[in-house]
């Protein structure tokens, strides 16, 4: 669905997947005579050859790109510009925080390594926690992309060009979302998608200490009831149309993902790699990382509303319900 309004051009890619994400998307903006792309996929030919064939269908050319804004750095955002930028040496703009990992940083990456591979002792994941620690450690330190030839701006003010620049951490600590007031829409990254609930996934700051990601997460769903939008443009899925009311939905569904975690603390399963294995059995050793993260933010974010406590026993914490 294009967008059209008097200074405005709104271009979706859509590009359909298998899995439960169902697309990803980004977004060719023409406004006040100026092009910008949102977010840049994924690195495949395929997106590339659609992102090739919007600009000619709509009567522009590659030269006319004036810059990049990127919602976070994940791999099925940030793809294509790693084409772009070896051909134009145009602004990517992205929040400071991405910068590391994109970059390929290596003092931040054994930083990262060393943070993940104590949580994940703490948590009791044993061998295949550190295992898993430094396969994603061993990963990035070898990704053959970086993007040390970007021409890198970073995301540390409240408006770039016309957007204005929201930063809704928590899914990443990166993220920012990008609203057009005149339009009252709003490019949400992967805050929201229509379709499904998003994970908010613990990360270390510059410095090594804990994010909080749920609490981010309801925090940057805070934000965009309190914007209240027309429209949010999503990396994955459809339009959303009502985003406000798909936010309350979202974080009525972190309450009652919390007591699940909750109920089963007061069943006697007290540590991270046990209600993880509970939850998700064939998901704990298929996607570890994704699942592990995910539930630390809800065990931090009940420690923090004070519905558990936690006791460390041989470097090793052991959650319990908290006694009212």
């Amino acid at each position: 669905m294009t967008l059209f309004t008097t200074n405005t051009k709104v271009i979706p890619i859509e590009i359909p997947v298998s899995n439960i994400l169902k697309s990803i998307n980004f977004y060719i903006i023409e406004r006040n005579n100026s092009l910008f792309l949102i977010d840049a996929g994924v690195n495949h030919d395929t997106y590339w050859d659609a992102f090739v064939l919007a600009l000619q269908e709509h009567g522009y050319q590659l030269n006319d790109l004036d810059a990049i804004l990127l919602t976070h750095h994940h791999p099925d955002h940030v793809g294509l510009v790693y084409r772009i930028a070896a051909l134009l040496n145009i602004p990517v703009y992205i929040h400071p925080y991405g910068l590391p990992k994109l970059k390929g940083d290596h003092e931040y990456l054994y930083m990262s390594y060393m943070f993940f591979g104590d949580l994940f002792n703490k948590l009791n994941c044993g061998d295949f926690g550190q295992a898993e620690a430094k396969r994603v450690y061993n990963n990035r330190l070898n990704q053959r992309e970086t993007a040390i030839d970007w021409n890198i701006q970073e995301l540390n003010r409240q408006t770039v060009f016309d957007f204005d620049v929201i930063h809704i951490p928590g899914h990443a600590p990166d993220q920012v979302a990008f609203y057009l007031e005149d339009l009252d829409i709003v490019f949400s990254g992967d805050l929201l998608i229509e379709h499904q609930a998003v994970s908010a996934f613990t990360e270390p700051t510059f410095h090594g200490k804990r994010m909080k990601a749920l609490q981010q997460h309801r925090q940057s769903l805070e934000k965009i009831i309190q914007l209240n939008p027309k429209l949010a443009l999503s990396g994955h899925g459809t339009v959303i149309k009502e985003p406000a009311i798909l936010a309350k939905k979202r974080l009525d569904a972190i309450d009652k993902k919390a007591k699940r975690f909750l109920s089963m603390i007061e069943k006697g399963i007290s540590t991270g790699s046990e209600l993880v294995k509970q939850r998700h059995p064939v998901k704990y050793e298929k996607i570890f990382y994704t699942v592990i993260r995910d539930a630390l933010s809800f065990l931090d974010y009940l420690e923090d509303t004070g519905a558990v406590e936690k006791e460390e026993v041989n470097g090793i914490w052991h959650y319990k319900a908290s006694q009212t």
